[in-house]
């Protein structure tokens, strides 16, 4: 991997994004060059199909690179080596690809009326309480069932519906069409794709693309599900958009992580290990720059708790 050198266009990126690459004393390390990563995230800009020569600004930018920090530390304390965890963390950097051109707005609409009638939001959860649905279609039966539904409701259901829709019940075939685009840009920045790269990217939606992949491999998938979930569950914008969420809390971030292992997609080393991590400190600067307000001392305590054979919290 080489880094680019920066182009007039990647040193105007705003200070927000220039800000969230800083490391800090305690926190979880950025593994490549600044300006590689704020080349990467400008792929999250998105051709406004609605409004020519308008680029829609990568709505996941910090929120990716968070996690992929994140993701970086916990994948070095279960011992997987450089040599990987570059490529590793260029994939994390990456893995909301498939969200590219989100719009806040009619991505909130759709995704809140769905969660309000217990519509399932994931690929694995729609083919669960829908087993006749044609595997990869899950974007065209929700629209069919519902969409006459969502236009009662005053949401439009058109091709920039549609795309909205596939963020999340159709994200493989997304995150591959987004893919192929930028592969030109990836190249240039010198960047080697992998497969192994796409399937940790998939493995949140779709755990049975893992099957039969090295364990290393799956290992990797659990961290990056185990990282972003910790990040989101803390991310207030994210929760307000994505998950109608009014507040953050770490017990229900780490509750959701022992659901997920209590479903088979997150093992306990790779809980345990992000449990060790957060416990001595490594996240809290990131944890503060997802809410945008400091920890309370309770909160920091509950951190520190996590820590084996430490006192819990009073």
């Amino acid at each position: 991997m080489k880094a680019a050198l920066p182009t007039a266009k990647e040193r105007r990126l705003n200070s927000h994004h220039r800000r969230a690459v800083k490391t800090e004393p305690n926190s979880a390390p950025l593994l490549v060059p600044r300006t590689f990563a704020l080349a990467l995230l400008q792929l999250y800009d998105y051709p406004d199909p609605r409004r020519s020569g308008r680029l829609i600004r990568g709505y996941d930018r910090a929120h990716a690179l968070r996690t992929a920090r994140m993701c970086a530390t916990v994948a070095a304390r279960l011992g997987h080596q450089p040599d990987r965890l570059i490529p590793y963390h260029i994939a994390c950097l990456l893995h909301d690809l498939g969200r590219s051109g989100l719009d806040r707005r009619l991505f909130g609409r759709i995704w809140s009326w769905a969660k309000q009638r217990g519509i399932p939001t994931r690929p694995r959860e729609w083919r669960a309480a829908h087993p006749d649905t044609k595997y990869g279609r899950e974007t065209e039966a929700f629209l069919a069932r519902y969409g006459d539904e969502l236009k009662t409701a005053g949401i439009p259901v058109d091709d920039w519906a549609k795309e909205q829709v596939e963020m999340r019940l159709g994200y493989a075939r997304r995150l591959a069409r987004r893919l192929r685009a930028v592969k030109p840009s990836l190249k240039r920045l010198g960047v080697r794709w992998s497969p192994w790269m796409g399937l940790v990217m998939l493995y949140y939606y779709y755990p049975e693309k893992l099957n039969g992949a090295p364990r290393w491999v799956r290992q990797l998938a659990e961290v990056l599900v185990a990282c972003e979930q910790f990040e989101a569950y803390s991310n207030r914008r994210r929760g307000r958009d994505y998950y109608v969420r009014t507040q953050e809390t770490l017990g229900e971030a780490f509750a959701y992580l022992e659901k997920l292992q209590v479903e088979g997609i997150l093992s306990e080393t790779v809980v345990n290990a992000l449990r060790a991590v957060a416990a001595e400190g490594a996240f809290d600067s990131l944890l503060v720059e997802a809410r945008g307000v400091a920890l309370t001392g309770r909160e920091l305590c509950f951190l520190r708790s996590l820590a084996p054979g430490a006192a819990s919290c009073r």
